[in-house]
């Protein structure tokens, strides 16, 4: 079967129904294994996440936070959703390109990567961490991120993704410990260039990555498979 994602624009969704909408085509695509692979990029309304973990120090304690707070099941640590960011719902069903996860994430890393490139800002990944950070040659502290990834795996089919900070107001993330890293700075593609970005404009442009990009997903004897099917 040739790689291949149908990509999306939902706009703004509340959280509450983007993850009902992400539990059932999850159910639909285990139904189906010839369901198609989706990206979904859209906005959220303030809201915080956290992962599954019994560890919830990022939350520096829940009843102070400003808007609602979803513990979902996800990796990783607290994190905040807002207008102003661009977030990229991944929903793959990685038995058709290995399932490794640890691929999966380093794919998802180095379209974000390309993505902030096409915008003239040099990002990087850090050795031992997830997301994608702005380059500081000084590597003071922990650095800027400027996107978060958090992923969720049911039967080897993926949900959530990606969180990319495009333009507006960052102080919520002011309230917890981002992705639980002390000292971390939280930047944007509006910061990092000192100009407006439109949200959707840049989901346009992540489409355009993503869907080029998924045969990379798949490990070189996979890729040959289906290229010869």
């Amino acid at each position: 079967m040739k790689a291949a994602l149908e990509a999306r624009w939902l706009g703004r969704v509340g959280f509450a129904e983007a993850l009902t909408l992400q539990e059932a085509l999850v159910r639909a695509k285990r139904a189906d294994s010839h369901a198609p692979d989706e990206l979904w990029l859209l906005e959220h309304e303030p809201v915080y996440t956290i992962g599954r973990t019994p560890d919830q120090s990022s939350l520096r304690g829940a009843t102070h936070l400003p808007h609602p707070l979803f513990p979902i099941n996800r990796g990783g640590q607290a994190t905040y959703h807002g207008p102003g960011q661009l977030v990229g719902y991944f929903l793959i069903d990685l038995r058709r390109y290995g399932q490794d996860l640890h691929r999966y994430l380093r794919w998802i890393e180095a379209l974000l990567v390309e993505l902030l490139s096409k915008f003239n800002i040099s990002a990087t990944t850090r050795p031992g961490l997830t997301g994608v950070w702005v380059m500081n040659p000084e590597m003071i502290g922990a650095g800027r991120k400027i996107a978060s990834i958090g992923v969720g795996v049911r039967h080897w089919i993926t949900m959530h993704g990606f969180a990319l900070n495009v333009s507006g107001d960052l102080s919520p993330f002011e309230r917890i410990t981002p992705c639980g890293i002390t000292d971390v700075a939280m930047t944007s593609i509006e910061n990092e260039t000192g100009a407006t970005h439109d949200v959707r404009a840049m989901a346009a442009a992540a489409k355009i990555i993503a869907t080029e990009r998924i045969c990379e997903l798949a490990p070189s004897s996979v890729a040959s498979q289906a290229l010869s099917s």
